[in-house]
Order: C-alpha cells, then structure tokens, then sequence
C-alpha cells in the first residue's frame, strides 16, 4: 500500500477561514475519482516523469504504483497533509513579557475550538473516510508571519 500525502497550507488571521480554505484547496486532490481529467493527474505526471530517489531499483518500484498497468496502481490511498496558521490572542504583545505556562494554557484551552473548525470542516467537505495529518499553528500576526516567511525566502515587500 502506498499512502500518497497531498498537501496545503493556508495562512489566515482566523482559524475557521484557514481550515475551509484549506480543505477547499485539499479535497478535490483526495475525493476524486480516478479518471484521466482527475485534478490531481497533472501532479501525478510530473512525479511519474520526474521521480528520482537517487535509487535505481526504488524509483522503478514506486512507479509501478503510477502505471495503471500494474496491479499496484490499484494500491494507493490519498491521504492529506494541512498545515493551517491563524491569529491568536494569547501571546505578549511587542515589548512585553509572559510566561510559558500562561501560553500553554490559553493554547490548550482554545484547542477544543480549533478541533471543532477541523471537524467542521471535514464534514462540509465529506472528507470523513480520509486520512489528514493537520499541522494547526496559532501565531500572534498572520501578516507578520507572512512577512517574515517571504523575507526569509528572499522575497522582501
């Protein structure tokens, strides 16, 4: 069996938006039946032409789960990976200080709402028979995070 990950992140000051969105963007890549005009094909194709896993016997192996020849083809599940980030309250603003357990708690705290957004959100896009990995990420700007991730990438506003 060969668990084939998707992924989407998505970036927004709230959590529900963040999880709609992404899970709009993911579930076309996991819902889909197999056809030829599938959304996720032209991903496929590029892995199916491109692969190289500096291993010969490896990249020959995991390609006969993209030949709809081979019986392994027959063998992957679509699986999804969201990394969702959104603003939160909780952490000291600019200048000032806080303690970590006082973090820890407001986070814990609020863990059951984002579960909620998580779960609505799977069941408005009937994603329920699915495996998604999420990755929730609360931080004190989605701009500022932005931002920071796009300077860090070179790409300055």
């Amino acid at each position: 069996m060969l668990r084939l990950f998707w992924g989407e992140a998505k970036v927004y000051k709230d959590v529900g938006k963040a999880v709609q969105s992404c899970l709009e963007s993911l579930g076309p890549f996991l819902s889909e039946d197999e056809k030829p005009d599938a959304t996720r094909n032209r991903d496929l194709v590029l892995l199916r032409d491109k692969a190289d896993l500096n291993d010969p016997e490896m990249t020959k192996a995991i390609m006969r789960y993209f030949d709809k020849t081979k019986i392994e083809s027959k063998r992957v599940r679509h699986c999804g990976a969201a990394l969702i980030g959104f603003e939160v309250d909780f952490y000291p603003g600019v200048g000032q200080t806080g303690l970590l357990d006082d973090v820890v708690a407001a986070a814990k705290a609020e863990l059951k709402a984002w579960t909620k957004s998580v779960g609505a959100g799977i069941l408005k896009h009937k994603l329920e028979s699915f495996t998604i990995e999420f990755i929730c990420i609360p931080l004190p700007s989605a701009e500022g995070f932005r931002t920071a991730f796009l300077n860090a990438l070179g790409h300055r506003k």
